[in-house]
């Protein structure tokens, strides 16, 4: 029991540590970022400013600066830690209830409800901004309806004899998902000249993205993380599998449906805002437990960090790697890193277990 409880305690103080070091990492990361861009803003310029808005408010900031840092770079730097670590939560909490090391954000067709949403918007012509939006437009707000919708579609169609079931979920994603890519490519063959604009937003970009975006996804955010961590635990034991789950007391389908809410909710809102970004809550979750193990709750915390510096940097990367100014989809980024480094991944794990 001594030896049981001593590892459990180095593990646990790994796990804090770890979250520590990924915590100040993205504290000194998002004022790094904040002086990248096509405009030369020295770091100190670029602390001076921070720190007055953050803590004594705009007053003795020089406008240009104040509109480049605060209003332009650290509202998308502060959204791409958002969707990043809460994309790579949901990655762990899908890998988690389906038992399926492959299962990200976007495998129940979530993705697809919102990117075809924002599709219809984009088609419809309604890709200016609404006053009585906040000023958003309804583009967004298309897609996160479209990704609701879509997740009552895969409830309904996974949910036998009042019981959410792991396969049917995976199967009742899979079919809306096509169903909703050929809805996609149906509106795109419809309309020739909203297909630039379709292609551009599922690609994922973060550009133009303002404080308004981030207030429109924080809600959303706030309440699938409260979901996720009240379940935390059950979800170790989903994990195990279902009659091991029964045998322990638990509704397997209630816990379920509730981390599956939680979750979608993250990647509903996420893709709302910025489009479909790939690669962060798969590959995530992997590198995490390489570091310290498959229990959910420090997983979950550290995996929410690593997946904000992720998406943070990929995003400093294409909005500078361009002359003059242009940007990448941060998408497009997130697969080049990501792809990579998955294969070389699955290639150790398949010849560790073929030993």
């Amino acid at each position: 029991m001594t030896g049981t409880a001593d590892i459990a305690q180095r593990r646990f103080k790994r796990s804090v540590f770890f979250a520590g070091i990924t915590a100040v990492a993205c504290v000194v990361s998002a004022v790094l970022a904040s002086a990248y861009g096509p405009l030369d803003i020295s770091l100190q310029q670029t602390l001076d400013t921070l720190v007055h808005h953050i803590f004594t408010g705009i007053q003795g900031v020089e406008t240009t600066n104040s509109i480049v840092v605060w209003e332009i770079r650290f509202s998308r730097i502060i959204l791409s830690l958002l969707i990043g670590s809460g994309l790579a939560v949901a990655g762990t909490v899908f890998q988690g209830i389906l038992r399926n090391p492959l299962a990200d954000p976007f495998t129940i067709g979530v993705s697809s409800g919102a990117a075809f949403g924002a599709s219809v918007a984009i088609f419809f012509g309604f890709s200016g901004t609404v006053p009585y939006l906040a000023g958003l437009g309804i583009v967004p707000f298309a897609a996160l309806t479209g990704a609701l919708l879509a997740l009552g579609a895969v409830i309904t169609l996974g949910s036998m004899g009042g019981q959410l079931k792991r396969d049917a979920l995976v199967l009742a994603g899979v079919v809306v998902a096509t169903f909703l890519a050929a809805l996609i490519s149906l509106v795109k063959s419809l309309d020739e000249d909203s297909v630039a604009s379709i292609v551009f937003w599922i690609m994922g970009s973060l550009q133009g993205r303002t404080w308004q975006h981030v207030q429109l996804i924080l809600p959303w955010y706030a309440i699938g993380m409260a979901i996720i961590w009240r379940f935390s635990r059950e979800l170790d034991i989903l994990s195990l599998g279902e009659t091991q789950a029964q045998q322990l007391g638990m509704n397997a389908s209630r816990v379920r449906l509730w981390l599956l809410v939680g979750a979608s909710m993250i990647t509903g809102a996420s893709v709302a805002v910025s489009g479909v970004i790939g690669f962060v809550g798969l590959v995530v979750p992997h590198l995490v437990r390489l570091v310290q193990g498959g229990e959910h709750r420090p997983l979950l915390v550290s995996s929410a960090f690593i997946g904000g510096l992720l998406l943070l940097w990929s995003d400093v990367l294409a909005r500078t790697i361009l002359p003059e100014g242009a940007e990448l989809p941060v998408g497009v980024v997130t697969a080049l890193l990501g792809g990579p480094f998955f294969c070389l991944l699955l290639h150790r794990t398949m010849k560790r277990s073929s030993r």
